[in-house]
């Protein structure tokens, strides 16, 4: 398994901003290739409709459709592409790429990693998230099973790091190395490897 790089200089976050509306469809699967389990968006409507209502003008004989949410998703990112955060209605994700975390094949936390990780235990006690997912991967370099211990042994390091910052009772995590799974990006090139090789911090979202 590689993984290179240095930590870089920290890029203030905000320099890039992309708003995206998606209008959800159904849940994924559990064996949706491109999401972890668990971490599928809900299609529930904020608000039941009545089908019987009489300001609802249906031709005779028709039917109301299940309702559908209209997400919205906001995708920060910093200029340099090492730390991306995505804020939906429902939760919070931060994803930081392992070279500004961690040495080559590592899981020691580097004095700026340290940092970016406080900045995310301020965001979650100002959303007052008590249920947190660590999720670590890795790209598909090497072998599968170096990669599962290796990413798991990272999402370990990020959770440690989150506790003491919070320093909370109250918080839960959920803790997971997905190694080579879930890549967000091609592994067939070196800059696709690098989006891959990441750890994700997400928690809900509760203060407007």
């Amino acid at each position: 398994m590689t993984h290179t790089g240095l930590a870089p200089r920290h890029v203030p976050l905000a320099l890039l901003t992309t708003t995206l509306l998606l209008l959800t469809t159904p849940p994924a699967h559990a064996d949706d290739p491109s999401v972890p389990p668990g971490t599928e968006p809900t299609a529930t409507a904020p608000v039941e409709v009545d089908p019987n209502d009489p300001d609802l003008k249906l031709p005779e004989g028709a039917t109301l459709a299940e309702a559908k949410v209209l997400d919205i998703k906001q995708v920060v990112e910093d200029e340099s592409g090492d730390e991306r955060r995505e804020d939906t209605n429902a939760d919070v994700k931060f994803a930081l790429q392992a070279e500004v975390l961690f040495g080559k094949d590592s899981a020691k936390l580097s004095a700026d990693a340290k940092a970016r990780i406080a900045g995310i235990a301020e965001e979650i006690k100002k959303q007052n998230a008590t249920q947190i997912r660590v999720f670590g991967f890795t790209d598909n370099l090497g072998s599968s099973a170096h990669g599962d211990v290796l990413s798991k042994q990272r999402a370990n390091a990020v959770q440690a790091a989150l506790a003491g910052d919070l320093n909370s009772a109250n918080v839960t995590f959920e803790v997971r190395g997905y190694g080579e799974q879930y890549p967000i990006a091609d592994n067939a090139s070196e800059a696709g490897r690098k989006k891959n090789r990441r750890v994700e911090v997400t928690f809900p979202r509760t203060a407007s």
